[in-house]
């Protein structure tokens, strides 16, 4: 009885030291890609609702009109401003990075914003009119000629000049999103030290690399003590660099 014990239990220790090597060889030939960084990430800033909210609070002072979060989101739908970031390992767990707005891609999605809050405005300035007794047409063609005749430029112009800032500065996001330096990783943490002349800024995030997508889930706590305002999580789609 004593010798099948002893059978059995050096079986298991076999089978389980064959399991462990496979897992190893596993993560060193397979799963070690998780580990590398080395791409040209991108990744998509939604401002749809900061628009839209935006722009309902001014709309709401437009008195006899109304409209809800809904519909402004609705009419704004799919807002973006692209992020590229650039990432480079020089050694283990290590590298260096760079990242920065795309300047056109801002000023895409700003167009698109104000273009989209134009057809809002147009549709409830109508609704104002009517309500004031204006007799002739208030369609879309209609409420644009008489916002470029009575102010001398286009409806989408106008609210760009006059009207709310439905997105932050681009020297805003600049501030928050671009800048480069170097990189480690360690313990679920990306850590990325934002190098500008003497002065060195730490940014600590949670992260998850799977296959083409780095994910950063949220603020880690920084070694200096400074942090930075952005959203998550924050998902950064990649290719990788060419040798």
């Amino acid at each position: 009885m004593r010798k099948i014990m002893k059978n059995v239990i050096f079986t298991f220790l076999i089978l389980l030291l064959g399991l462990y090597t496979a897992l190893l060889t596993y993560l060193h030939f397979f799963a070690s890609g998780d580990r590398d960084f080395s791409g040209e990430w991108t990744t998509q800033l939604a401002m749809t609702q900061q628009a839209a909210v935006t722009a309902l609070d001014w709309l709401q002072e437009i008195e006899g009109v109304s409209v809800s979060l809904e519909e402004m989101e609705s009419s704004m739908q799919g807002l973006t401003i692209e992020v590229s970031l650039t990432m480079e390992q020089t050694e283990r767990m290590a590298g260096t990075f760079q990242c920065g707005i795309r300047a056109d891609s801002y000023e895409a999605c700003r167009q698109a914003a104000y273009e989209a809050f134009a057809e809002s405005f147009r549709t409830l300035l109508g609704e104002r009119l009517r309500m004031a007794g204006y007799a002739g047409s208030t369609d879309q063609e209609a409420v644009e000629a008489l916002v470029a005749g009575e102010f001398g430029v286009s409806t989408v112009s106008y609210l760009m000049e006059y009207g709310p800032v439905l997105l932050p500065s681009l020297e805003e996001l600049q501030g928050q999103y671009e800048g480069s330096g170097t990189y480690e990783v360690e313990a679920g943490v990306l850590r990325r030290r934002f190098e500008d002349g003497s002065t060195v800024i730490t940014k600590e995030e949670y992260y998850i690399r799977k296959d083409d997508a780095l994910i950063l889930t949220g603020e880690a706590d920084s070694e200096d003590g400074k942090s930075f305002s952005g959203r998550y999580p924050v998902v950064y789609r990649g290719e990788p660099l060419q040798p």
